[in-house]
């Protein structure tokens, strides 16, 4: 007698081409397929180390013709040792108090959210999200997820970092900031933070999503060292690439 198996199939579509978010002048399109059921963990957890992103429920990966600027690259948090800057930016933010809070939307997040976006994307998209639209963003999710949430001494939320969990890392999904704070380079020290958690909970990964070496707001996800790429279906140190760039690959940082 024949099985048939019951288990649903993953259907993958591919996006309509849209303006590339990174790169003027060209075009994007995206591979994307439906997070859902109890295997929506695994399938999460596959896919992002096949360089798949996840927005929602939707989990995607850039099949864009012609290009390949976008490479998946994640930290090796057992390895990392901060340049620097990075040292810098630790110091300078030692009295902030970072803390896991689930996946839940408040109006004191949504308005620090609005600042950002007003000060640093006011043209973009997500500009113009309203709360319901931010809600979405942060817990329409069908996996393990958390925002990271950054208070100085006084209590007040300075930033946040919208976090997946996979069974080999942690993925920063969003991050976003005080404008006013600019200098204290809160983007940076939240993936800080977000190695050291890893750390601690034995998890050999940070996923920081799309590294664009011809971008100057995506180049700077090189800085953490050592970090891999995705490259013909392997992750590789990230001296494997030979591709253009706009900066050095390892910034010089005196001791």
């Amino acid at each position: 007698m024949l099985h048939r198996s019951t288990k649903r199939p993953q259907f993958f579509y591919t996006t309509a081409p849209l303006p590339c978010p990174y790169l003027a002048g060209r075009t994007e399109r995206k591979i994307v397929t439906e997070l859902t059921g109890p295997e929506a963990e695994p399938l999460h957890d596959r896919l992002s180390r096949a360089g798949f992103r996840r927005s929602h429920n939707i989990a995607y990966s850039p099949v864009c013709p012609g290009c390949s600027a976008c490479i998946p690259i994640r930290i090796d948090t057992g390895r990392f040792t901060p340049d620097r800057t990075q040292r810098r930016v630790a110091r300078a933010n030692a009295l902030l108090r970072g803390e896991t809070v689930p996946a839940r939307a408040t109006a004191e997040q949504f308005a620090l959210f609005q600042r950002y976006q007003k000060a640093r994307h006011q043209d973009g998209d997500m500009a113009a999200m309203g709360f319901y639209d931010y809600r979405a963003m942060v817990e329409d999710t069908p996996i393990t997820t958390g925002l990271i949430e950054f208070r100085d001494p006084d209590g007040q939320l300075v930033g946040a970092c919208l976090t997946d969990w996979l069974s080999d890392g942690l993925s920063a999904v969003y991050s976003f900031y005080e404008p006013g704070l600019e200098k204290r380079s809160l983007g940076t020290y939240a993936v800080l933070w977000l190695v050291e958690r890893a750390l601690q909970l034995g998890l050999p990964y940070v996923y920081l999503g799309y590294w664009v070496p011809l971008s100057r707001k995506m180049a700077y996800k090189a800085r953490f060292q050592p970090s891999e790429i995705l490259l013909s279906g392997a992750w590789r140190p990230i001296e494997a690439y030979a591709g253009p760039m706009l900066e050095p690959l390892q910034p010089v940082a005196s001791p």
